[in-house]
């Protein structure tokens, strides 16, 4: 499977080329069978039809140019002979059929015709050639057995043996051996290899246009886990393309409807909010006792401090604000600048320009959130733009350091949930209303990125923002 192209087109396309070929050699396996077979009936029929033209010769010419004959046409696989007996023995012919064939085309009794076939060149009982006395003292020279005869292993196609009496009285051995099968050309090659061509170019491309639109499918569910708007997907294409896209639309729209309803309610809420505060703050103005006064108007500080990160948390910033390349680097740089301007000892560490697709007004917020807990709760921050991370996913690194006391291991998670402060006095002077590591991780999640804490083995807090390419 390691082997296995990536893509959906590439898979399919190998596995067409492998069907192909399977397919192939199951025909060629069967197409070879049937040309060995017909090539080797033609080879019979042509020594049959030689076997009736040399008999009809010899039977019109005088005796004493048999001989002459029969060695002009020995050539090759075919050879004859004439002998006073027959190379057949009468209880050894066999193929009745042939041999009733041969007899009525050359008008003679089947007494007078003997036929054989066998995996090798006939051979009497002692392994000795019967074709004829001028051939049998070769044959003792040579001494060869068919021993793979004897063994019950036969090897390539049928010899044929024919003995044929002739009129004049001798008998016409001839043994015919069928001549190699010719190889298979180059045009088979050429043909296998156009096919397989053929089949995978016309299924990459036909897959590469099939899986187009889940190609735009998986494009749109990751601009819309950014956060990004764009056009619903063109409900048309095969049926299950319109399927998939149908439902993806009202996913998107159903989801979009949640968040936004919650976000309003969450707004009207917190804006309901100031006109109670603001009429508690006017009647508590009308106080005597100074010190009661006082912490009354603290508390409505508080909540309307609460009231005004509750409408920033729901503000629909992520959604109106487009998506633009943006110089991540000078963006955090320009933060540091002006947190440091602000009396915070904040350092940026010299960092590669990393340009990013990203809603620049909302980054800069979440960063800002980071780099303003960094300076006021550790007294030291220090900010550095990384390229890429140890997640592949990851394109950019913003990396945020201090010195402060760092963060118990099981709350390290814990204070991304919303109004959660690990300071519980609620004092305005030791921090804000908890709302601001909420709302850097909504903002880098709306990116696709993250936001995750860690404290540092040195001492302090990191603080790692992870934004994808």
């Amino acid at each position: 499977m390691r082997l296995m192209p990536k893509s959906l087109a590439g898979r399919l396309a190998t596995l067409l080329i492998v069907t192909l070929v399977v397919a192939q050699v199951v025909t060629f396996a069967l197409f070879s069978g049937e040309r060995v077979s017909a090539f080797h009936s033609a080879y019979r029929e042509d020594v049959f039809f030689r076997l009736v033209s040399l008999v009809s010769l010899l039977e019109e010419t005088p005796q004493d140019l048999h001989r002459r004959l029969v060695a002009t046409t020995s050539a090759g696989n075919f050879r004859a002979t004439l002998a006073r007996r027959p190379a057949i023995g009468p209880g050894q012919a066999s193929e009745p059929g042939l041999r009733a064939r041969l007899a009525g085309a050359m008008d003679k009794p089947v007494e007078a015709v003997r036929v054989t076939l066998s995996k090798r060149p006939w051979r009497g009982r002692r392994g000795e050639w019967r074709r004829g006395d001028d051939d049998r003292d070769d044959d003792r020279r040579t001494g060869r057995r068919d021993d793979d005869d004897r063994r019950g292993r036969p090897r390539g196609p049928p010899w044929v043996t024919a003995s044929i009496q002739l009129e004049s009285g001798p008998w016409l051995n001839a043994t015919a051996g069928p001549p190699p099968v010719p190889p298979l050309g180059p045009a088979f090659l050429a043909s296998f290899l156009a096919s397989a061509i053929a089949v995978g170019a016309v299924g990459a491309l036909g897959v590469r246009w099939a899986s187009k639109p889940l190609k735009k499918l998986a494009d749109a569910a990751d601009r819309m886990g950014r956060g990004e708007t764009f056009e619903p997907l063109p409900e048309s294409g095969p049926r299950e393309t319109q399927q998939a896209n149908v439902a993806f639309n009202q996913m998107r729209e159903r989801i979009d409807r949640f968040v936004r309803d919650r976000t309003a309610m969450l707004a009207a809420i917190a804006h309901d909010l100031r006109t109670p505060i603001t009429s508690l703050r006017l009647r508590a103005e009308f106080l005597e006792d100074e010190e009661t006064k006082e912490k009354v108007l603290e508390t409505l500080a508080e909540m309307q401090a609460m009231a005004e990160a509750v409408l920033a948390f729901t503000r629909g910033d992520a959604e109106s604000e487009e998506t633009r390349a943006t110089d991540v680097t000078a963006l955090v740089e320009s933060l540091v600048e002006d947190a440091a301007a602000g009396g915070r000892d904040v350092t940026f560490a010299d960092s590669a320009a990393v340009t990013l697709k990203c809603r620049p007004l909302s980054l800069k917020r979440a960063i800002g959130n980071l780099i303003d807990n960094a300076g006021f709760y550790g007294g030291t921050a220090r900010v550095a733009v990384e390229r890429g991370g140890a997640d592949e996913n990851e394109a950019v690194r913003i990396v945020i350091d201090d010195d402060g006391p760092g963060i118990a291991e099981a709350d390290l998670e814990r204070v991304f949930d919303p109004f959660v402060r690990l300071e519980g006095s609620r004092s305005r002077e030791t921090g804000g209303a908890g709302l601001g590591l909420a709302i850097a991780r909504s903002i880098a999640r709306a990116h696709g990125g993250d936001v995750r804490l860690e404290n540092r083995d040195e001492g302090g807090l990191r603080a790692v923002v992870s934004l994808p390419g």
